[in-house]
């Protein structure tokens, strides 16, 4: 904490930095944001995270010059007056971890093991509160501990800081926390001891609340017509699509996919030497209309795609546009 009162953080594995603007929101200061890739920390930089240039740290957190650059960071602020970092926020790689990534590969225990890495700034810097956040077996899936045993992430994250900290790891749907959207996370919390008498870190949780319905999200956003951007907002947009596919969902009711049309040239195919061969149904979720008074589904990667999960507008005919799954999101206007 800063001696005027503001609060101070640093996020591990920040990617474009909407978390992070987040604790701008909030009033906080950055005292270090890392993140793998350039092209991500340019929007962070965008964005006005960081009050320093150095504060902006590019490169592989599992390299001593990347944690180095962190401290000389968490040094720099300390001079202004940081007593401490009250927050450290972490979101490891979660390759092996989810079951939206079908394709798994051998290098996986060692992507998830960077969570050791995280764990030894959390050591070096010893923040007030650090966060983990992954998916919903995050704290069961294996690691690689420093002294090569193979251990359950949550265990291991008690081990190695339970001396210092009150944990807490639990999982929750983020819907019920603020996020507009489907999220199902592990949350892993732990508080300075120092603090046990008045703080727990199931105390700094919002109050539960209901889920919001994609009615309540986006309604109330114009229409689009076929390839059209909205004259005041470039990212509300019409994403064109190969003109074959209109009309496998041009008659769906809500909650209807285009697999259970009736007319087999509706049905999602290719044509193969002069034949209609149907696409595999490989997830229940594809082609599907969305329904307006439904939860918000987790958004995925390729939501810009008629054949992704849950990515059909309930009365267009076209995936939703980027604003609309920014609101979907819980991301602000401003960023």
């Amino acid at each position: 904490m800063l001696k005027n009162g503001q609060l101070t953080y640093v996020t591990l594995f920040s990617s474009a930095g909407v978390g992070c603007y987040g604790f701008k929101v909030e009033g906080f200061k950055c005292v270090a944001t890392n993140e793998l890739l350039t092209k991500r920390m340019d929007i962070q930089k965008n964005n006005n995270i960081c009050e320093y240039e150095s504060g902006y740290i590019v490169g592989d957190l599992a390299t001593d010059k990347v944690k180095n650059k962190i401290y000389e960071e968490v040094n720099l602020w300390a001079k202004k007056g940081n007593d401490r970092v009250d927050v450290l926020f972490a979101t490891p790689p979660c390759q092996g971890i989810s079951v939206i990534n079908h394709k798994k590969n051998e290098q996986d225990i060692n992507r998830n093991s960077l969570v050791v890495e995280s764990i030894d700034v959390v050591k070096k810097i010893k923040p007030r509160i650090f966060i983990f956040e992954n998916v919903m077996a995050f704290q069961k899936t294996l690691c690689i501990s420093p002294d090569e045993r193979i251990i359950p992430i949550g265990n291991y994250i008690k081990e190695a800081l339970g001396e210092d900290y009150i944990i807490t790891g639990t999982v929750k749907n983020l819907m019920n926390y603020g996020s507009n959207s489907s999220r199902t996370r592990s949350v892993v919390i732990g508080i300075d001891k120092s603090f046990k008498n008045n703080l727990t870190p199931l105390d700094i949780f919002p109050d539960y609340e209901s889920e919001k319905t994609l009615r309540d999200v986006i309604y109330n956003f114009p229409a689009l017509s076929w390839g059209e951007i909205n004259d005041h907002d470039f990212y509300h947009a019409f994403r064109t699509y190969d003109t074959r596919m209109l009309p496998w969902i041009s008659d769906l009711k809500e909650g209807q996919s285009a697999f259970d049309n009736q007319d087999p040239k509706k049905r999602p195919h290719r044509i193969i030497n002069g034949k209609v061969v149907e696409n595999v149904k490989k997830n229940r979720d594809k082609y599907t209309r969305q329904r307006w008074d439904r939860f918000i589904h987790c958004v995925h990667t390729r939501n810009d795609q008629l054949a992704a999960q849950n990515t059909i507008h309930p009365e267009q005919d076209r995936v939703y546009s980027i604003r609309e799954l920014m609101a979907m999101m819980s991301i602000p206007k401003s960023f």
